[in-house]
C-alpha cells in the first residue's frame, strides 16, 4: 500500500468533542533529549526528560501532539543558535510560552528533570571524584505571565541524634562506673565520636519566581545549601582518609531529617536575601533508614515572606504555600 499524499487531511483535532468537557492538562511525558547548559563555551551536555501540558476548552477534540515536540526542537535550537547562557528554568519558559501560543491554550506547564555529572574532590585525599546530580526546571505560561521554578536534588549522609545520645548515656555510665569524675566524662564524649546509625539522605531545594522578577539563582549554589544541610556530603570514590574524614564529620553533625530541611530554608534565607517575598521556596529531605524497613520525609514549602516571618517571629503559620499552589496562581 502506497503511502498517503494528501496535504489537505481533516484537522480531527479541532473537531468538536460528543462530550463538552474541558480538560485540566493534555500533553506528553517520557520526552528524552539531550541539552546543554551553561555559559557559551562552558556548557555541559545533560541527559534531559521532559513533559508538556495544555488545558484543552470544552470544544475541542484533541490537542496537536506533534507540536509539542516541534516548539520542544525548535526552543533548544533557538538557544544553540543564539549562543547565549541557558538555563533549565529558562528553557522551560520558552518551550511552555511557544507551546501555550502554539496550541491556542490558556495555560501551558513545562517540566524539565535532568540528571548530569560533576567533579570534586574527595575530602582528604583530594582524589578527584565524579558525582551525579538531578537539574529540575519547571515553567507555567498563562496569560497572567509566566512562573517558573529551578530546582536541584542531592546525596548525602545523616547520623541520628536519639540513637547517638542513647550510646552517650550508656557511655557515661560505663566510664563512670570505672572512675572517672564528671568532668573528664564529658572531655571524653566530647573527644572521642560517639556511635549512632546512619543513612543515606536525599535532599531537594526549589525556588521560583513570577515573570518580572528576577532568579539570579545558579544550580551550583543550591547543591551547595542541600549537601550543607545534612551531616555529611558523600563520595563515589574515597580512599581510606576519606571514609575515616566523612564519618568523624557525620557523627560530629547529627541530624534528624527535619533538621536537614530547616537547615536548607535557613540556607536560602541567607543565601538569597535579596529575592523578594513572592518567591517560592520548597526544601523536601527523604532519609533511607538503615535500622528499620521504611524511609522517613520531612517537607517545608511556601513563599520566602512566610519563612521571613516564621524565622522573625516563630509564629506558627497554619497555611503554607504548596508550588501546584503557587504555579496555578499565575495560571487560573
Amino acid at each position: 500500500m502506497e503511502p498517503s499524499t494528501l496535504t489537505n487531511s481533516p484537522d480531527v483535532q479541532n473537531y468538536a468533542p460528543e462530550i463538552h468537557v474541558s480538560l485540566s492538562r493534555v500533553g506528553v511525558t517520557g520526552v528524552e533529549k539531550v541539552i546543554k547548559i551553561g555559559e557559551p563555551g562552558a556548557e555541559q551536555s545533560y541527559h534531559a526528560q521532559l513533559e508538556c501540558f495544555v488545558d484543552l476548552g470544552p470544544k475541542q477534540k484533541g490537542a496537536h501532539m506533534s507540536r509539542f515536540e516541534e516548539v520542544i526542537n525548535e526552543a533548544i535550537g533557538a538557544f544553540a543558535v543564539e549562543g547565549s547562557a541557558l538555563k533549565a528554568e529558562q528553557l522551560a519558559q520558552a518551550i511552555a510560552e511557544q507551546v501555550r501560543e502554539r496550541q491556542d491554550a490558556l495555560r501551558a506547564e513545562v517540566t524539565i528533570t535532568a540528571r548530569y555529572p560533576e567533579h570534586k574532590p574527595a575530602p582528604v585525599s583530594g582524589i578527584n571524584t565524579q558525582e551525579i546530580y538531578t537539574l529540575r526546571g519547571a515553567a507555567i505560561a498563562s496569560e497572567a505571565g509566566t512562573r517558573r521554578v529551578v530546582g536541584v536534588t542531592a546525596q548525602g549522609m545523616t547520623a541520628c541524634p536519639c540513637a547517638q545520645e542513647l550510646v552517650a548515656a550508656t557511655a557515661r555510665e560505663r566510664l563512670a562506673g570505672q572512675g572517672f569524675d564528671a568532668e573528664q566524662i564529658e572531655q571524653i564524649i566530647a573527644s572521642v565520636p560517639i556511635a549512632t546509625h546512619n543513612q543515606r539522605g536525599l535532599g531537594t531545594l526549589h525556588i521560583g519566581a513570577i515573570e518580572g522578577r528576577p532568579l539570579d539563582v545558579e544550580a551550583a549554589d543550591l547543591l551547595a545549601i542541600v549537601e550543607g544541610s545534612m551531616s555529611s556530603e558523600i563520595y563515589e570514590l574515597m580512599k581510606r582518609s576519606d571514609e575515616g574524614s566523612v564519618v568523624q564529620k557525620a557523627h560530629s553533625r547529627p541530624r534528624f531529617v527535619e533538621d536537614c530541611v530547616r537547615e536548607m530554608i535557613q540556607g536560602v534565607i541567607d543565601r538569597y536575601g535579596s529575592l523578594d517575598d513572592g518567591t517560592f521556596v520548597s526544601s523536601r529531605q527523604e532519609n533511607l533508614e538503615t535500622i528499620h524497613q521504611h524511609n522517613v520525609t520531612a517537607e517545608r514549602f511556601g513563599l520566602l515572606g512566610e519563612l521571613r516571618r516564621e524565622f522573625e517571629t516563630d509564629e506558627h503559620l497554619a497555611h503554607h504555600t504548596s508550588m501546584r499552589e503557587w504555579l496555578d496562581a499565575g495560571g487560573r
